[in-house]
């Protein structure tokens, strides 16, 4: 990973590596929240009365969703439970290159699982409104839509960009 103000993340120094971190957990309290909404419309709708009437794929579907923001929810927020948890217990500071690296992997697969729980949500709900080929078309679009802002915008379309936002 290289940064051109900064050099390889090895190069860099813990003021700039603390500084990285806080940048992620920035990024994360913005997305934590949406998670958490869909996450929390995940857990009522067993207790409503129709959930029971679900067919067997719409059931797959919710249950989907589910895990998926499930993990989303456990893997965006871990970064910031191992900053309360380390700094406490051992006062090590945000220092670490390969802790700043691996809470970015963590932030990367939960987006992942979240665009996933995303998606399946888009799925269910549309199938209830409208009919399965429009369904499919509206989750296809979604899918695709944070397919491309999510991941392709930031890994192909700026990547190497010659006004050096990168």
């Amino acid at each position: 990973m290289t940064n051109k103000s900064h050099g390889t993340l090895s190069e860099r120094s813990a003021d700039e590596i603390d500084d990285q971190f806080r940048a992620l957990m920035e990024g994360l309290r913005t997305t934590i929240p949406g998670v958490m909404v869909l996450f929390s419309f995940l857990l009522i709708l067993p207790l409503q009365s129709t959930f029971a009437d679900l067919t067997t794929s719409r059931t797959f579907v919710f249950y989907t969703a589910f895990v998926s923001a499930t993990a989303a929810s456990v893997l965006l927020i871990a970064p910031s439970v191992h900053q309360r948890v380390r700094a406490p217990i051992s006062g090590i500071k945000r220092t670490s290159e390969s802790h700043v690296l691996f809470a970015g992997k963590l932030a990367i697969a939960g987006t992942l699982f979240f665009m996933v729980s995303v998606v399946a949500v888009v799925y269910l709900v549309s199938s209830f409104v409208l009919a399965s080929g429009f369904a499919l078309v509206a989750t296809t679009v979604v899918a695709l839509v944070a397919g491309w802002a999510w991941f392709y915008v930031p890994l192909v379309t700026f990547n190497g960009s010659p006004d050096g936002d990168d």
